[in-house]
């Protein structure tokens, strides 16, 4: 499963806290697939087949800070280990347009990460593509920073890494 975390869709979509679940959408929109909203898991949801492999996508449309609540229930349902599971997220420590993937257990201290963690209550790795977003200049600004939407060239060079990510793991998910 590759999950894109979010703030609710509609207030949120825009901001930068939400560039995990761009990262969804453009993904789906490669494999010509649409999400659904699918209330039992609070979330949007849709998935595709690579030989005999699905892989599910989803975005949570709760907040951040209990995203791990909504993909613990999917999780569940589909029998899914938290280890299976790639987290999509905007990262302050990268700048814009970077991109990393990241194999570990630790939060650095993104909010939906640290519920994801203490939802699953397990102490393993799990990846991670991190999606840079900048930093702001003063520390008491990350909260309105990351709730706001990117200036124009930030959003070019932040769709730019996402298109990026999406080849490449189009490239690691077909069949060879």
């Amino acid at each position: 499963m590759i999950v894109g975390l979010s703030n609710p869709k509609l207030k949120y979509h825009n901001t930068r806290h939400n560039v995990g679940s761009w990262y969804i959408y453009a993904l789906a929109k490669k494999f010509y697939k649409s999400l659904k909203e699918e209330k039992k898991f609070l979330g949007f949801t849709t998935s595709f087949n690579i030989e005999s492999k699905s892989i599910r996508l989803f975005i949570p449309n709760i907040f951040m800070n209990i995203n791990g609540e909504s993909i613990l229930k999917i999780a569940l349902f589909y029998n899914i280990n938290l280890y299976e599971i790639l987290v999509v997220h905007d990262d302050l420590e990268l700048k814009p347009g970077i991109l990393k993937v990241k194999y570990s257990y630790g939060h650095n201290g993104h909010n939906g990460l640290r519920n994801i963690i203490s939802v699953f209550n397990k102490k393993i790795n799990f990846y991670r593509l991190r999606i840079g977003i900048g930093r702001p200049n003063n520390k008491d600004e990350i909260s309105s920073f990351v709730l706001s939407n990117p200036n124009d060239t930030e959003k070019i060079l932040i769709q730019k890494s996402i298109k990026e990510a999406v080849e490449k793991t189009f490239d690691l998910i077909s069949p060879k």
